[in-house]
This record gives C-alpha cells, structure tokens and sequence, in this order.
C-alpha cells in the first residue's frame, strides 16, 4: 500500500471503494445509484475526491465525466481494515477475534471449514519456524 494511503477509512469510504472493487469502474452518478441512505450527488463527488487525495482511486476523463477506479488493490484495503478491527474490538488479540469466531451460538464452523484452519495454523508455524 502506498505510504500516503492511510490506514482507516470512513464508513462511508468503505462503501465507495466497495461499489468500485464490485463494478470495476464507475462515475460519481453510478457510486450514488449504489449507495444506501440519500447522499447527494455532491457529496458523492467530494467524497471521490477525498478517496483520490488518499490515494485509494484515481480518475479517467471520459467525454465530460470522470469515471473512477480503485488505485488500492483490495487485499491491501482488506488487510488494513482487519487490523483496524483487530485492534479497536479485540485489543491486538489474535486469539481473542479467532476465539470469537469459533465461540458462541451463532457459530456454525463446518468440519471442512475447521481443518482449513487448522492447516492455516500449521503453515503459520511451518513458517515462523524458518
């Protein structure tokens, strides 16, 4: 990730890039037709233009529209929302999000899905052994 991106974005950030990953490109008119709640077109755009100042789109003319793209790869944008979760709910704890995961009522962790897990587990050992 650029050293310009920041780590942490909006909620609202968030379902901007999440309309970009999904359509690919898109115009300001096409991320509002997607949005939820009732922003204006433009918000839309200066919101655009404050992803593009952080460096997670860029923009192409195209005729008199800008058309959009995310500039971030997205396992980049993945990976530095998980930390921020991580970190906010679970205090930094590994163990504490995995636990939360595997605990509760709710969890319905099929066996195949566990033993990929547990391989997960024990190529992160393999390779902290090196």
């Amino acid at each position: 990730m650029p050293k310009s991106v920041p780590h942490t974005l909006t909620r609202r950030e968030r379902q901007i890039m999440d309309i970009l990953y999904r359509r690919g490109r898109a115009t300001a008119g096409e991320v509002l037709e997607d949005l939820p709640g009732s922003p204006t077109y433009s918000t839309v755009r200066a919101q655009l233009r404050v992803l593009e100042e952080k460096g997670h789109v860029q923009h192409e003319e195209v005729g008199l529209r800008y058309v959009y793209e995310p500039k971030v790869p997205r396992n980049a944008v993945r990976q530095s929302a998980l930390k921020h979760i991580v970190d906010t709910f679970y205090e930094g704890s590994t163990h504490k999000v995995v636990a939360a995961l595997l605990g509760g009522e709710s969890s319905n962790i099929s066996d195949e899905e566990l033993d990929r897990i547990t391989d997960l587990v024990d190529k992160a050992r393999k390779g902290r052994r090196k």
